[in-house]
C-alpha cells in the first residue's frame, strides 16, 4: 500500500476556492482508541467553512492543516483498544474535527458507528452528522412525544431535513421554515405538515395561527440569532427549546446573548445541543478539563441504531442535494457558502 495519501490542505485561511491545496501527504497513524478510515465518501458540513475561512471555532489547528469533520469508508488501520473495528465499513465524526477532506481519515473509535453494507452510497456517507444530531435534540434533550409539534428552522438543509422526518415518524406535528418557494415542496415530501417561506412570510405568525395561539412544544433551532427571539415567542408553555446551532451570526457563540427576562416570562426550557461522542471512562475527565457534557459512545450506538432501523424500514432517507468528485471538492464548499446547496453534498473518494 501507498504511504502517501491525497489531501485537501489549507495553510492559510481564505476563501474555499482560494486556499484549499490538493497534496500528496504521507498517510495517518491512528493513535490508542483511534481507527484510521479509508474514505468512501466525504459528507461536508457549514462548520467545516470555518476551519477554511478563519471563522469562529472552539479549537484552531496548526497550519497546514486539512478541513473536513466527517468521513466514511473503511477501517484500513486501528491503534490500540479499537482492534474490533479493523475491516468495518463506519460512519465517522474525525479526530478534533478536522482531517476528513482526504483520502485516509483518523477518527476516535467512540465517534465511528458500523454503517451497513445494504445502505448504498451515497446515503451511507449523508447519514451521521444530521441524524445523529437531530435525534439527540428531539429525542435526547427534548423528549418529544407523538402528537406534539415541533418547529423546525432551514428545514430543508442537513439536520433540518432529518429533523423534519424524525419528528414526523414520531408521530408530531411538523412546522418547517425555508428560504425559497423551491425548497417548500421537498418538506411537504420529507413529512412538514406546514411550510413557511421566512423570506416572504412572517414564519412566528403562521405558527401561532396554525396552532390556535397556543404555540408549538419543540423548536429546532440551527439557525440562532436571526429567528431566535420570535421563536421564543413562538413556544407554548413548558415548551423546549433547542439550541441546535448558529448559522445566521456565530459571533454570538461566545459573547453574552440569552436576556434572562424572557426566559423566565416564556415559561420554557432551554437545551443546548453538542453533539461530540466520548467512551464512558473519558466523559468525567471532559467535564473536568472543559466543563462540557459529552455524549456518550454508549448512547451513540444506541441512536446509530435507532436510525439504521428507520433507514432500512424506509421510514427515513438521507437526502443528498448533490455528489461531487474529490477534485471538485472546493466549488462544492463554495456552493455550501453561499447557500446554494439543498440537503447534504457528498464528495465521492
Amino acid at each position: 500500500m501507498s504511504e502517501t495519501m491525497r489531501a485537501w490542505r489549507i495553510h492559510g485561511y481564505g476563501e474555499p476556492n482560494d486556499v484549499l491545496q490538493l497534496e500528496e501527504v504521507p498517510l495517518p497513524e491512528p493513535g490508542p482508541g483511534e481507527v484510521r478510515v479509508r474514505a468512501e465518501g466525504i459528507a461536508l458540513n457549514l462548520n467545516d467553512l470555518e476551519r477554511i475561512n478563519g471563522g469562529n471555532m472552539a479549537f484552531r489547528p496548526e497550519f497546514p492543516y486539512s478541513p473536513g469533520m466527517e468521513t466514511m469508508g473503511t477501517v484500513d488501520a486501528v491503534g490500540p483498544g479499537a482492534e474490533a473495528m479493523l475491516g468495518l465499513r463506519v460512519a465517522a465524526s474525525t479526530k478534533m474535527a478536522h482531517g476528513g477532506f482526504a483520502e485516509y481519515a483518523i477518527a476516535a473509535a467512540a465517534a465511528s458507528f458500523p454503517v451497513p453494507d445494504d445502505i448504498p452510497f451515497p446515503d451511507a456517507a449523508a447519514i451521521m452528522f444530521p441524524f445523529h444530531l437531530a435525534w439527540l435534540g428531539l429525542f435526547d434533550r427534548a423528549d418529544l412525544q407523538a402528537g406534539e409539534t415541533v418547529l423546525v428552522h432551514a428545514a430543508a438543509g442537513g439536520s433540518g431535513s432529518a429533523a423534519v422526518q424524525l419528528a414526523a415518524d414520531a408521530g408530531a406535528r411538523v412546522i418547517a421554515t425555508v428560504g425559497s418557494e423551491a425548497k417548500k415542496q421537498l418538506c411537504l415530501d420529507l413529512g412538514a405538515d406546514v411550510v413557511v417561506d421566512y423570506n416572504v412570510e412572517d414564519f412566528a405568525a403562521t405558527v401561532m395561527e396554525a396552532t390556535g395561539q397556543r404555540g408549538v412544544d419543540v423548536v429546532f433551532d440551527n439557525v440562532g440569532a436571526a429567528v431566535m427571539p420570535a421563536s421564543m415567542n413562538c413556544l407554548a408553555y413548558n415548551g423546549r427549546y433547542l439550541m441546535m446551532g448558529f448559522a445566521s451570526d456565530k459571533s454570538v457563540l461566545d459573547e453574552p446573548f440569552l436576556v434572562p427576562r424572557r426566559l423566565a416570562t416564556g415559561n420554557f426550557k432551554l437545551c443546548g445541543v453538542l453533539l461530540a461522542y466520548a467512551p464512558p471512562d473519558m466523559i468525567p475527565m471532559m467535564k473536568a478539563a472543559i466543563g462540557a457534557n459529552f455524549v456518550s459512545s454508549e448512547l451513540g450506538a444506541h441512536l446509530h441504531a435507532d436510525i439504521i432501523e428507520r433507514l432500512r424500514a424506509g421510514r427515513i432517507h438521507a437526502v443528498v442535494g448533490d455528489v461531487v468528485g474529490f477534485d471538485d471538492l472546493p466549488a462544492a464548499m463554495t456552493a455550501m457558502a453561499d447557500r446554494r446547496t439543498t440537503g447534504r453534498v457528498v464528495v465521492r473518494v
